[in-house]
């Protein structure tokens, strides 16, 4: 196989060996790999996955937060021919023994004390052959814990083959690359399957609009196990980048690591920009940014003004993304100021879509649902027909009768496009209020609440009622001390028409996040209803 053919998303490493050798490629705290290194360890993890007799196609579980062996073990397993699964470090057990089982995963990538944890989750899973502890060097596994069924297995061990020689496996880049987990609205959580052409292609993508290169150095800020966390390994490592994990804990850290490794870039998610805003930035450490980026749901228009403010060189790239197709759409730097509330148009080698519920296309102003057509859209559900085929569905319209219908998903996002074609978020449509007979989205009514000022965080919700279908709950959290509900309430009263008032505004000191850094909703429509 050529060098430059890309077909396995661990041919990211390889092209970045062959072009950037002894460039850094990751950096964990004190630790720095360069390309070589970090490839020749990923062809040792692939080696001792071949050598342990995983297949083609096996599922690979990794339960860590960020650290070198994580990014190890997600591009070992792919150069393998086997299927990444990243779990979220703050997962609970009982959610991460569902993972494992539900997509029969074989090998488990963790450590000793996130063993302890899981041990009485997972003593019945069947499919899981062989533990590897990160946190354990033992050859001979005396003195490694011990599940029924599981053989154990320190780190050190698998790499007896560093030879920058990865496994010769038959694959092709249409290949299953990965799993990633949604906890999603309702239900069980959905393992969105990735192909190798999903990923890479993502790669390309979103490194080239972002203009990633070697001059980049990327905070990976975001979970790993969250698309938009993943994509920061995918396009640094894609573009010859440096990248720095960081698991975050205190928002300080973030200006701390921006200026020991002088950050370029940053991707996040609207709870962590609101929280990056409110930091007391150095003039030289703030000069370093060359982009920023944000994902996850739209950024208060407040946070946005006061992030260029603090940043003044660089560029904002405001971006949507589903994890059904990875990435979708970015708004051109140079659109904010016209329309800071969109989120653009479609990333290159995709095309966006707004269809009525028959599948017509929407005029522009008509609300509609977007669907993501391209080599973008993933596989699937994992073992899931039923849901795999009411969100992957043949792109609407009446192609040429010989060809087979080209799938694409439908994202279940309300949006509407400008006479320009640019398009703008409307809401989910599971999280769209309806009351007094109006659809209302929830991001109007938080738009309002951040720009008096008063609020750090909001969050607007229906709550069923009787008489007016759902009322409206505002959940916000004070700028200072405490919320100044009565003024707030004014305000709405003054920007809306009264049905869009919030009936009631509960204060929150701190307004929970789930485990991708998003706020969550279910958990408070829960918290609310009881």
């Amino acid at each position: 196989m050529h060098s430059s053919v890309k077909t396995n998303l661990s041919h990211l490493l390889r092209q970045g060996a062959l072009l950037h050798g002894a460039a850094p490629a990751l950096t964990y705290k004190n630790v720095t790999c360069s390309y070589t290194e970090l490839w020749q360890r990923v062809c040792g993890f692939a080696s001792a996955l071949v050598d342990l007799g995983l297949r083609r196609d096996d599922r690979v579980a990794v339960f860590l937060e960020k650290r070198i062996e994580t990014v190890v073990t997600i591009f070992g397993t792919t150069a393998a021919g086997c299927v990444t699964v990243p779990v979220n470090p703050l997962l609970r057990p009982q959610q991460v023994a569902y993972i494992l089982a539900d997509c029969d995963v074989r090998v488990l990538v963790t450590s000793s004390d996130r063993l302890s944890q899981l041990k009485d989750y997972i003593a019945d899973n069947r499919a899981l052959e062989h533990v590897i502890l990160v946190d354990q060097d033992s050859r001979d596994e005396v003195g490694l814990p011990e599940i029924d069924g599981s053989q154990m297995h320190g780190w050190t061990p698998v790499f007896s083959n560093e030879t920058g020689q990865a496994p010769q496996i038959a694959s092709v880049d249409y290949d299953m690359a990965a799993i990633l987990y949604t906890s999603g609205s309702t239900g069980k959580p959905k393992g969105v399957v990735l192909s190798h052409r999903n990923m890479i292609v993502g790669a390309e993508s979103v490194s080239h609009y972002l203009g990633n290169g070697p001059h980049d150095t990327i905070l990976s800020a975001l979970p790993l196990s969250f698309d938009a966390g993943l994509s920061q390994l995918t396009t640094a490592f894609n573009s010859g980048a440096h990248i720095v994990l960081m698991n975050f804990l205190l928002a300080s850290d973030v200006i701390r690591l921006c200026e020991k490794h002088r950050v370029t870039g940053i991707t996040g998610v609207p709870p962590f920009w609101i929280k990056v805003a409110d930091l007391n930035w150095p003039t030289e450490v703030a000069a370093n940014l060359r982009y920023f980026a944000n994902t996850g749901g739209r950024m208060p228009k407040a946070t946005l003004d006061r992030l260029r403010a603090i940043f003044p060189k660089a560029l904002p790239y405001l971006m949507y993304g589903l994890t059904e197709a990875f990435r979708s759409t970015y708004l051109d730097p140079a659109e904010i100021d016209r329309r800071p509330d969109s989120i653009g148009k479609a990333i290159p080698n995709a095309e966006i879509l707004v269809v009525r519920p028959d599948g017509s296309r929407c005029e522009p102003g008509e609300h509609g649902e977007l669907v993501h057509r391209g080599p973008l859209v993933a596989m699937g559900y994992w073992n899931d027909p039923v849901r795999t085929g009411e969100r992957f569905r043949p792109l609407p319209g009446n192609g040429p009768g010989w060809r087979s219908p080209e799938i694409a998903v439908f994202s279940g996002d309300t949006v509407v496009t400008d006479e320009e074609g640019f398009l703008f978020f409307v809401g989910r449509r599971d999280e769209m209020i309806k009351t007094s007979g109006y659809r209302i989205s929830p991001t109007e009514i938080e738009e309002v609440a951040y720009a008096t000022g008063l609020a750090r965080d909001a969050v607007a919700l229906g709550i069923d009622d009787g008489a007016l279908g759902q009322r409206i709950i505002l959940v916000a959290s004070p700028m200072s001390q405490s919320l100044d509900v009565g003024a707030l309430l004014t305000a709405f009263r003054r920007r809306l028409p009264q049905y869009m008032v919030p009936s009631e505004v509960i204060e929150m000191a701190t307004i929970p996040t789930n485990p991708n850094g998003k706020f969550d909703r279910v958990l408070l429509r829960e918290q609310l209803r009881s």
